[in-house]
């Protein structure tokens, strides 16, 4: 059974930082994506990062809302993905989720993975 687990969500103050983890398991996901999407109360989800999962390469994406600020990364061995976030401007309040999906893409409808989600508040 496939299992997506976030974790490093809470309250954090403007201009703060956080690191959120997304710990896969069940199966390979060897040549997979990886996503972190996030999704705002009354709004759309949209896709914020995503890294991929080959052996020997590694390519990511990152919105242009979050470039300079956010960073994602992988650990292979342990089929976790993080997304590192700084300088939390109160608009990046949201649940975050991580997904897994065979390609890259920003139509959440292509991933078949999803974890339940992290909230992150950025307040003062």
């Amino acid at each position: 059974q496939v299992q997506l687990v976030e974790s490093g969500g809470g309250l954090v103050q403007p201009g703060g930082s956080l690191r959120l983890s997304c710990a896969a398991s069940g199966r390979s996901f060897s040549g997979y994506w990886m996503a972190w999407f996030r999704q705002a109360p009354g709004k759309e989800r949209e896709l914020v990062a995503s890294v991929d999962w080959h052996i020997g390469s590694i390519s990511t994406y990152l919105a242009d809302f979050v470039k300079g600020r956010f960073t994602i990364s992988r650990d292979n061995a342990k089929n976790t993905a993080f997304l590192q976030m700084s300088t939390l401007k109160p608009e990046d309040t949201a649940v975050y989720l991580c997904a897994v999906g065979p390609y890259h893409s920003t139509d959440p409808g292509d991933y078949n993975y999803w974890g339940q989600g992290t909230q992150v508040t950025v307040s003062s």
